[in-house]
C-alpha cells in the first residue's frame, strides 16, 4: 500500500474539503503516520473515512472528527494538553506534533501500552501517559491550557472543567448519551464561561466516576 498516498487523500478529500483550514493541524495529520496507530491487521483500512477498531471495544476516531476536534482547541506551541481517552496515541501524537506538552489518561492497560509503544517507534517524547480513569482528571499537574475528551461523556465532567485554565482555557468533547453526541467547545476567557454546541457524533463512551457507569 502506498500510505503517502492514503493519507494525503485523506487529508484533501476528508479534512480540507469539510472545511478544516487551520495550516498547523494538516500539518500535523501530514506528519503522524495513521498507519502506524492501529493494528498491524487494519492497516489498509487506517486513511478511510471512517473509525477503525483498536480492540477492546475502543476505535482510532474518523480522521475528519480528530482534525475538527483538534482544530476547535486552537492549539498554540508549547500549551499544556489533557487528553481523556488515549486510545492507540494517535490524537495525543497530533497535539504533540502541534507542539503541545501532552498528559493523556487511558483506563485500559492494554491501550495504554499500546499507545506507549506506538508513541516511542514514531519517536514522540512530549506526551505523557498515565493509567486511571480519566474523568478524575490529572490533579497534580493542573492547571491545563487545553482538554479534549476523545469518547462520549453524559455531561462536562466538573473535576476535568476545575482543572481547566480559566483565563483562556479550552475544552472539547463529545457530550450526549451512549447513541448520539455533540460536540461542545467550552471556553474560557477571564473567568467568563462560553459554551457552544458544535456538530453532530458518535463516539465510544468514557466510563468513570464522572463518565458514563459500567454495568
Amino acid at each position: 500500500m502506498d500510505y503517502q498516498k492514503l493519507l494525503e487523500k485523506m487529508i484533501k478529500e476528508q479534512i480540507v474539503n469539510r472545511g478544516v483550514n487551520d495550516s498547523s493541524v494538516l500539518q500535523a495529520m501530514r506528519e503522524v503516520k495513521r498507519h502506524e496507530f492501529v493494528r498491524e491487521k487494519d492497516r489498509d483500512y487506517a486513511y478511510d473515512d471512517c473509525p477503525v477498531p483498536i480492540g477492546y471495544g475502543q476505535t482510532i476516531s474518523q480522521p475528519y472528527i480528530v482534525a475538527y476536534m483538534t482544530q476547535e482547541l486552537e492549539i498554540k506551541k508549547h500549551m499544556k494538553v489533557l487528553e481523556i481517552g488515549t486510545g492507540s496515541g494517535y490524537q495525543a501524537a497530533i497535539l504533540a506534533k502541534m507542539g503541545a506538552d501532552v498528559y493523556s489518561i487511558e483506563r485500559i492497560k492494554e491501550l495504554h501500552d499500546f499507545a506507549a509503544e506506538n508513541l516511542n517507534k514514531a519517536g514522540i517524547r512530549n506526551v505523557h501517559l498515565k493509567l486511571g480513569d480519566g474523568t478524575l482528571g490529572w490533579p497534580e499537574e493542573t492547571p491545563f491550557d487545553r482538554i479534549i475528551i476523545t469518547g462520549a461523556v453524559p455531561e462536562i465532567p466538573f473535576e476535568l472543567e476545575r482543572q481547566l485554565n480559566k483565563i483562556d482555557g479550552v475544552l472539547v468533547a463529545p457530550v450526549g448519551n451512549v447513541m448520539f453526541q455533540n460536540i461542545y467547545k467550552v471556553k474560557y476567557k477571564n473567568d467568563i464561561k462560553k459554551i457552544e454546541e458544535k456538530i453532530g457524533c458518535v463516539f465510544v463512551s468514557i466510563y468513570g466516576k464522572y463518565g458514563f457507569k459500567e454495568n
